[in-house]
């Protein structure tokens, strides 16, 4: 019952403190977003790409359309805008009407889609005041008209420019779009108490199996039960509308492997101190829904959150199912990190009970001693 009020305790005290440090300025932060300019046009196109680059709030690059495409794919910018070969001669032709190119990445966190949205609107807003009205004015005093009455002119005929955006990697519908935090959410939240279970079940035969004998299975169960449990999440996901761009397979398998990992991950705490690690898997659960950019766009976080989630598993999960689910780069990087996750927390496991004495069979006569935790403590 004690346990059981210490948990709900830790919840309210680990979230609080984690969220409200990590969310804490985060608008403030929109900056750390970045946007690849492609510029075509060698006359105003050179004058607009200066213009943003002194006045947006946001991190301006200049690349070509092949490099801009493939930072967009690798989430690299959040956005690239192309000023087309056309631009200064469209301006300049009364009867023509100057575009704005805009690409959006939605294989991203949602606020990221609406960030760039409403910046795309600003910034053809901002270089429709200036560079239609000046390209307008200098037709007008080309044509002899004096330079006062050109730049009235040029003023009246304001709002030529408008705006183009297209997406890559659509996600069909909100429900869609929050998928990768919930697979996430519920399976760290499973392999804890799933954990904590097995932790328990451990302590219960005590005497019956050794040390080594409750590692091994152990290590089977998280096997079977991950891909188990990720058939039953997988399926349910694409029967109540999910989209994958990869198919059911990839979306399985991936998320067997979120699954397993996150359950060496999480009872490696549990090994190591008990069932006292399962504070430590609280504070993990809370971090990683703030750093692994399910909910928010990393850009927006703290330095020092950022680097924790560089660290963490979830942050892997979360944009290897944006890949799987909605479309983007290879899964390398993510595999990679889960990967390196899993071995860390296999290792660590291994050795702390390779350090332990064995349990006490009395059918062998093996010497003892049970795993110490906070409730034999």
């Amino acid at each position: 019952m004690m346990l059981g009020i210490a948990t709900a305790l830790a919840f309210q005290i680990i979230f609080s403190v984690i969220w409200m440090t990590g969310y804490q300025g985060a608008n403030e932060r929109i900056g750390g977003f970045r946007i690849a300019i492609v510029n075509e046009d060698k006359i105003m196109g050179v004058q607009v790409l200066q213009k943003l680059q002194n006045s947006l709030p946001f991190q301006i690059s200049n690349a070509n359309q092949n490099t801009a495409r493939q930072q967009l794919i690798n989430r690299e910018v959040q956005m690239v805008m192309t000023i087309p070969a056309d631009f200064t001669a469209d301006l300049q032709n009364p009867a023509a009407q100057a575009n704005l190119l805009y690409e959006i990445n939605e294989s991203n966190p949602a606020l990221v889609k609406s960030v760039m949205d409403s910046a795309a609107v600003a910034i053809t807003g901002t270089v429709d005041r200036e560079a239609s009205a000046a390209g307008i004015q200098n037709v007008l005093e080309r044509s002899s008209i004096p330079s006062e009455q050109a730049s009235v002119a040029a003023a009246s005929l304001a709002e030529r420019v408008k705006s183009e955006i297209s997406y890559i990697y659509s996600v069909d519908g909100l429900n869609n779009q929050m998928v990768p935090m919930m697979m996430v959410l519920a399976s760290f939240v499973g392999a804890m108490i799933m954990g904590m279970n097995m932790q328990q079940a451990s302590l219960t035969l005590g005497n019956g199996i050794t040390k080594w004998q409750a590692f091994t299975a152990r290590t089977m169960i998280n096997i079977v039960s991950a891909l188990v449990i990720s058939l039953l999440g997988s399926s349910l996901v694409m029967a109540l509308g999910g989209q994958s761009a990869e198919g059911f397979m990839p979306l399985w398998l991936f998320q067997s492997l979120i699954v397993w990992v996150f359950l060496v991950f999480s009872q490696m705490f549990l090994i190591v101190f008990g069932i006292g690690g399962m504070l430590f898997n609280i504070t993990l659960l809370s971090l990683q829904l703030v750093t692994s950019g399910a909910m928010i766009p990393r850009q927006m976080l703290g330095a020092g959150f950022q680097t924790t989630g560089d660290l963490l598993p979830a942050t892997y999960a979360v944009e290897g199912l944006m890949n799987i689910l909605f479309g983007g780069v290879h899964l390398g990087k993510d595999l990679l990190g889960l990967a390196v996750t899993a071995i860390i927390s296999l290792v660590i496991s291994a050795a702390v009970t390779a350090l332990r004495k064995n349990r006490h069979s009395s059918r062998s006569g093996e010497s003892t001693q049970h795993i110490p935790t906070l409730t034999s403590a």
